[in-house]
């Protein structure tokens, strides 16, 4: 319904197109909103969107009140527009309105020209089609939860429209808003099902610095030479003239080539490597195989630090063999902090030199893992892992990664950039489970591996010594089975990006093939199928519920602009997927009698540029609030969800990021490491209207305290009226708090962080009273309760 100008007083606000979260104030209009202002060829502020057909838009010369108009066009139909997000304030009710002139405007499948809120049933003005002069149309709308709004100037609409429009003069108009009064009502006798402990699982994969950069202590980068150095792609630089490097293509030590060092005699030549980070005092070993001419001899392998011939330490190599690989221990002390040291590998002699491959740790990695990553995650507390993809599991080939590290091959990572090391592989995952004390979450290659393939790496895990797999894991060092109980079978299989992928009608079979084979070798594992909500599920789940124990689910969020709507997003996400398995519950018949629940083994914010390597995204406080939203609907959803496992830990939209020499938590790692280490497991009934803050409560599991938290993802500091039923609340508590000066505040490995959490104590909460909470916090309370 279009209602007329004169039944509503107008109020204009201003409200800009921009990522930003500030609520806006005064009397200024939307961003442009008489298109005066160009940037190159576009309007500032907005910008053109196709959702359909063919069509066109361009700023016009002329205006319905001043200079240019926006124009949209077809010939042969399109549903297009002009958009922009702006930032509203939440609970109120607007009118966005503006002219719209026509010429041979024709609605064939579509609407006309009009003005729409995206993605919101019936808030939409009326069309206007046909040629006309210019028409002022509006309607209004109701914000909600939501600080922000995406506008159209629509052409089209839901189909298809031909002929000429232009939009000119629109206004956003507020006309009411809602002052909101925090209320929640906590009555703990309620108890709803415990969160399980895996709710705080967490995900790495072969991709980016998430592993090799960022967990794994390994400092050089291509240490098997799957490039030639010298050539792009390659980290490694040849010192000497040219003809002194040759690649062996038939006779590699790993691979399918190593380097040989043609040296010439007199002259120092070989290979070096830079970029290292160094700090001062630090050891650094390794080790480098090596074989050639014993003319060629010595070898000086050198760590470098500066300039000055006394920045380095060398160590001198004297015994070549031309047709066995000596491995040579290497050991340096640094005498400088830098990120621009390098490794040399040099000789003056006369010969072949072959470098088989090279290693560099600090000397205080454990068991190969970095220490500063490995204490975070052991702070972190996450339960279980899930490794080691993925979109790289589609192409991974698990015996890659197992027998003696220098010997096992590099591959080209087959899903993202950059080289598969394989120095990290099952023995090394497993072992790094065992140092974080967690559960391995194991995800077998059902894109491009076969039914063998996967069976083939339940029985290496946990087979006895009597099996094929079982005698080759006892030959690689481990006797005793690992006992992995929980796998995931496959990756993402539903998607066309997915290397093996296939229809979803084939897909089924080849599941509960490969379940049968993997349960035939153990039949007590924990098996999680592939899942996406809408018409795979349902097939997935009437087809194959006797052949899963779990069903995984994923989502990543985008950056939205206003603060409330960002941090809503993860929360929404979690709702909807267990909207949708409740709804499959009542209606699949193969679900009954069973209680499938969802692994959400991957979830998380996703944008930005790429600051710590390849996906390496940086996040905000902003960010944090939405991890600590999407926490809480997990809570409230504890019925259904069984696991979730934020992706993808360190760097690669990780909750912990690294440089060369440093490690520090995220503002998204600090949100779940103080929800794993202090929040209760038994959560309680919220009622109320906390809005616009997020109110989530639980029992610790001796009942003896009572946990509460408080998201505001608002711009102001708020008062919450609570009431607590059927407990008396005694003793003071404690708070620990999250937040800073800004939404975009960020924590950066090696400086002071922006974002901490802060821990102070708290009078007890009396049965009624006001709880004061920051803006832009995430606090999270603790009382004891009365005997």
């Amino acid at each position: 319904m279009t209602l007329p100008f004169s039944a509503i007083a107008l109020v204009p606000l201003v409200l800009a197109m921009t990522m930003t979260s500030s609520l806006p104030t005064g009397d200024d209009p939307l961003p442009n909103p008489s298109f005066e202002e160009v940037s190159g060829t576009d309007p500032v502020g907005w910008r053109l969107h196709t959702w359909g057909g063919e069509g066109s838009g361009a700023l016009a010369d002329f205006g319905r009140s001043g200079g240019r108009c926006v124009e949209l066009s077809s010939k042969d139909g399109a549903d297009i527009s002009w958009e922009t997000r702006v930032i509203v304030r939440p609970w109120s009710r607007y009118r966005f309105s503006g002219w719209i002139k026509t010429e041979n405007l024709v609605a064939t499948t579509g609407r006309g020209a009009l003005f729409n809120l995206h993605a919101r049933e019936g808030d939409w003005s009326e069309a206007v089609t046909g040629t006309t002069d210019w028409t002022r149309v509006g309607f209004q709308f109701e914000t909600g939860a939501s600080d922000s709004v995406h506008l159209n100037c629509l052409y089209g609409g839901w189909g298809f429209a031909t002929g000429k429009a232009w939009y000119d003069d629109l206004s956003l108009e507020l006309l009411s808003t809602v002052e909101l009064e925090p209320k929640a009502r906590i009555d703990p006798s309620i108890e709803k099902d415990p969160i399980h402990p895996f709710i705080y699982g967490q995900f790495i994969e072969h991709l980016g610095r998430c592993i090799y950069g960022g967990i794994w202590a390994e400092m050089l980068e291509d240490r098997k030479f799957w490039y030639a150095p010298g050539e792009e792609g390659s980290p490694w630089k040849v010192i000497g003239g040219e003809g002194v490097l040759s690649m062996d293509t038939r006779n590699s030590f790993v691979g399918e080539q190593t380097p040989v060092i043609h040296a010439p005699g007199g002259e120092g030549v070989g290979l070096v490597q830079g970029g290292l980070g160094l700090v001062d005092g630090m050891t650094y070993e390794g080790r480098v195989l090596l074989a050639g001419d014993p003319t060629a001899a010595p070898v000086e392998v050198s760590l470098v630090w500066g300039a000055a011939p006394a920045d380095r330490a060398t160590v001198i190599l004297l015994d070549l063999q031309p047709g066995a690989y000596r491995r040579n221990p290497l050991v340096f002390t640094a005498r400088a902090s830098t990120d621009d040291a390098r490794l040399e590998i040099t000789t003056m002699g006369r010969g072949e030199l072959r470098i088989g491959t090279a290693s560099l740790m600090p000397a205080d990695n454990i068991d190969g893992f970095r220490a500063d990553t490995l204490a975070l995650l052991k702070e972190l507390d996450s339960p279980i892992y899930r490794w080691p993809g993925g979109n790289f599991v589609s192409g991974y080939d698990w015996r890659d990664g197992v027998g003696i590290r220098d010997w096992r091959p590099p591959r080209k990572n087959p899903a993202w950039k950059g080289i598969e090391h394989n120095d990290v592989g099952l023995h090394e995952f497993l072992r790094f489970c065992e140092l974080l004390d967690t559960e391995p979450y194991v995800t077998v290659n059902t894109g491009l591996g076969g039914i063998e393939q996967c069976a083939r790496e339940v029985e290496y895990c946990n087979g006895s010594v009597d099996t094929p797999m079982g005698m080759l894991r006892e030959a690689n060092g481990h006797p005793e089975p690992f006992g992995v109980h929980w796998w995931a079978v496959g990756n993402e299989m539903y998607g066309g990006w997915q290397l093996g992928h296939m229809p979803l009608e084939e897909y089924v079979e080849k599941h509960n093939s490969v379940v049968d084979a993997m349960r035939a070798v153990d039949p007590s594992i924990g098996v999680v199928a592939v899942g996406a909500v809408g018409s795979w599920d349902e097939l997935m789940m009437a087809r194959c519920a006797d052949h899963m124990d779990l069903i995984s689910e994923h989502f990543y969020c985008q950056e939205r602009p206003g603060l409330l709507g960002h941090a809503a997003w993860p929360a929404e996400h979690v709702k909807r997927i267990a909207d949708a398995h409740r709804r499959y519950r009542e209606e699949i018949p193969a679900l009954a009698g069973k209680d499938i629940r969802i692994a959400l083994d991957e979830w998380n914010f996703w944008y930005g540029p790429d600051v710590y390597g390849e996906l390496g995204t940086r996040y905000f406080l902003k960010d944090a609030l939405g991890i600590a939203r999407g926490l809480h609907e997990y809570f409230r959803n504890s019925d259904i969800y069984f696991m979730a496992n934020y992706a993808q830990t360190v760097n690669v939209i990780g909750a912990i990021k690294t440089s060369k020499t440093e490690a520090a938590f995220a503002t998204t790692g600090l949100v779940l490491k103080l929800y794993r280490q202090r929040y209760g497991t038994v959560p309680v009934e919220v009622t109320g209207a906390p809005e616009p803050l997020d109110v989530a409560a639980a029992l610790t599991e001796d009942r003896k305290n009572l946990t509460l938290a408080v998201v505001n993802p608002t711009h102001e500091a708020m008062s919450l009226d609570i009431s607590i039923a059927g407990v008396k609340l005694t003793g003071d508590g404690t708070r620990w708090l999250i937040t800073g000066p800004d939404p975009r505040s960020y924590n950066e490995p090696g400086r002071i962080p922006a974002v901490t959490i802060a821990s102070s104590p708290l009078h007890a909460l009396p049965a009624e009273g006001e709880l004061e909470v920051p803006a832009m916090s995430v606090t999270l309370h603790e009382f004891p309760i009365a005997d």
